[in-house]
C-alpha cells in the first residue's frame, strides 16, 4: 500500500490564547470576586462585540496551586459555586440529561484533561435504562471522541451521531486550552456556554461543538496547559525589565534579602521607554503586542515556535482531571459534597 504525503502549509496557523481574560477584556468584565489567591472574573459579551468572540458568558477562574488538600478544596468549592452559576444562566433544569465530552489526545499528556476528567465522572445513564434512579442523581453520560488523527473521523461528527441517538439535554466539554501568558499555565479554568473550537489554540481547528451545530446547549470548560516558545521569549524579556526596575528601585533593601527570596514579580514600577531602549536597543522600544509580533516573526519560519509544557505535566493533569470530575458531579447530582 502507497500513501502519498503532502506538504502542509502552516504559515496560515496563528499561535493565539484560548482565553477570554487574555484578549484585551478587561474592559469587559462585570463583575469580580477574590478568595484569597482564587480570582474570579465574569464577562457577558453581546453579538459583534470588539473581542470577535462569540456572544455568551465566561467566566475566568484565576489561582495559583491544587497540589496541596487545602489549595485543592478551595479551587474546587469555587469552581463548584461557577459551573453550577453558568447552568442557570443557560437555563439547564435540573431534570435535564447530560452528556459529558472529554476532548482531546490521551495520548499526549498535555491534552489529555477530558480524557483524566472522564475517569472521575459518575456516569448513570446506562442505570436509568434499567429501571428507575435515586432523584439525587441526574441522567449522565460520557464520549471520549479523540482527535481526527486517530480516528480519522472529526469529534464534531461523533458528537452529532451520539446526539442524535440518545438525546442529550445539553453538553459539558473539556478541553486542554493554550495560553498567551505563562502565568496562566495549569493555573486558569475557564467556563463558558459559548460552545469551543478543539484545537484553536495551537492553530489545529476543528469542527466547531456549540449551540448553533449541536443544536443543544454546549458548556465549555477549558484549561491551559501549554504556550508557545514566542510567549516564553516574550514573558522572559518583560521578567528581565520587571526584575532590574525592582533592584533599581530597592537597591538599599536588597542588600538584606537572599537573591533565591526576592520577588520581582510585584513591583509595579515599570522602566521608562528610554532606560528600555537603553537596556534592548530598538526592541526596547517596541510595545508589547509589537514586540510579540516580533518574536513570532522570528520563530516561525524557521520552525522553532514550539509548543511547551511544564515538566511535571502528569502529576498536574491528574490532579486537575480529578479537580474538574468532582467539580461536576457536584454541580449535576444532588447531595454529592466533597
Amino acid at each position: 500500500m502507497v500513501i502519498f504525503m503532502h506538504e502542509v502549509d502552516l504559515s496560515k496557523f496563528n499561535i493565539r490564547s484560548d482565553l477570554i481574560i487574555e484578549n484585551n477584556s478587561k474592559d469587559y468584565i462585570e463583575n469580580s470576586y477574590q478568595d484569597k489567591d482564587i480570582l474570579v472574573d465574569y464577562i457577558k459579551l453581546e453579538e459583534n462585540n470588539a473581542l470577535k468572540k462569540k456572544k455568551g458568558d465566561y467566566i475566568t477562574i484565576s489561582f495559583q496551586d491544587i497540589t496541596d488538600s487545602n489549595n485543592y478544596k478551595r479551587v474546587l468549592k469555587v469552581f463548584i459555586k461557577e459551573l453550577k452559576r453558568i447552568l442557570e444562566l443557560s437555563n439547564i433544569k435540573k431534570d435535564d440529561k447530560c452528556l459529558i465530552i472529554g476532548l482531546g489526545n490521551n495520548k499526549s499528556t498535555p491534552d489529555a484533561l477530558g480524557y483524566e476528567t472522564l475517569k472521575n465522572i459518575i456516569v448513570t445513564r446506562h442505570m436509568y435504562l434499567l429501571g428507575d434512579v435515586d432523584d439525587n442523581y441526574r441522567n449522565v453520560s460520557i464520549l471520549e471522541p479523540n482527535v481526527l488523527g486517530n480516528t480519522g473521523i472529526e469529534s464534531k461528527d461523533l458528537i452529532m451521531g451520539v446526539v442524535k441517538e440518545t438525546k442529550p439535554d445539553f453538553i459539558i466539554a473539556i478541553d486542554s486550552l493554550a495560553a498567551f501568558n505563562i502565568d496562566r499555565i495549569q493555573k486558569t479554568i475557564q467556563i463558558t456556554n459559548t460552545g469551543i473550537h478543539p484545537g484553536s489554540g495551537i492553530g489545529n481547528n476543528r469542527g466547531e461543538i456549540s449551540k448553533e451545530t449541536i443544536n443543544i446547549p454546549v458548556i465549555a470548560i477549558g484549561i491551559p496547559t501549554v504556550v508557545s516558545s514566542a510567549v516564553i521569549v516574550n514573558d522572559t524579556l518583560n521578567y528581565l525589565m520587571k526584575k532590574i526596575s525592582y533592584h533599581k528601585n530597592n537597591f538599599d533593601k536588597d542588600k538584606l534579602i537572599p537573591k533565591n527570596n526576592i520577588n520581582y514579580l510585584k513591583e509595579k514600577k515599570e522602566l521608562t521607554k528610554e532606560e528600555k531602549e537603553k537596556l534592548l536597543g530598538l526592541v526596547g522600544s517596541l510595545n508589547e503586542n509589537e514586540m510579540k509580533e516580533l518574536i513570532f516573526e522570528v520563530l516561525n519560519p524557521i520552525g522553532y515556535n514550539l509548543i511547551v509544557t511544564t515538566k511535571e505535566i502528569d502529576f498536574i493533569i491528574e490532579k486537575l482531571g480529578k479537580l474538574l470530575g468532582d467539580g461536576i458531579n457536584s454541580s449535576l447530582h444532588k447531595n454529592i459534597n466533597f
